[in-house]
């Protein structure tokens, strides 16, 4: 297990819908996305930051696509498919893992603010290549096998008062 140190280079990778629905589901509240990255960095140095959102034709969320990047995320934006029997379908999961098995090779870090399971294996290979992972999710519904798949794990539950607003 490596330590945390100032001189790490750090990639923040955000699942947006994971935070949201669930912080909406337990506290009908909203994630604070500047607070999250400021605890994801730690102080070390920050290479890349992006958040991976669904467009899903609400009113506010191109102010919130807007706020992203204010903080200092890339907002990168799906749209929702429709498929012909009505299902719809929108994810970044294989987005988000070749975003990160790229960014491993130039960070020392890299922290998945997300609490969904898909990405067990991908921390594991991360790891195997000498990457730290550490994951930022919601205990209650996080994977227990991505929490003991990351070096670290932060209970986004333990602190509300700092990550949500």
């Amino acid at each position: 297990m490596t330590a945390i140190h100032p001189a790490q280079r750090v990639a923040v990778l955000v699942d947006t819908q994971n935070l949201y629905h669930t912080s909406q589901h337990l506290y009908s509240r909203n994630i604070d996305y500047s607070s999250l990255l400021d605890k994801a960095v730690q102080d070390r140095e920050l290479v890349r930051a992006i958040a991976y959102a669904i467009r899903a034709a609400a009113p506010e969320e191109e102010r919130f696509f807007d706020a992203l990047e204010d903080i200092g995320f890339e907002a990168r934006i799906k749209d929702i498919r429709t498929f012909a029997d009505g299902t719809k379908k929108a994810d970044w999961d294989v987005g988000m893992s070749l975003d990160a098995v790229s960014l491993g090779q130039h960070v020392d870090v890299i922290v998945l603010c997300t609490g969904d399971g898909d990405f067990t294996r991908l921390c594991s290979h991360l790891r195997h290549e000498g990457v730290r992972v550490e994951v930022m999710g919601f205990k209650a519904s996080t994977a227990d096998s991505l929490i003991d798949a990351a070096e670290s794990f932060i209970d986004l539950s333990a602190r509300t008062e700092t990550f949500l607003l």
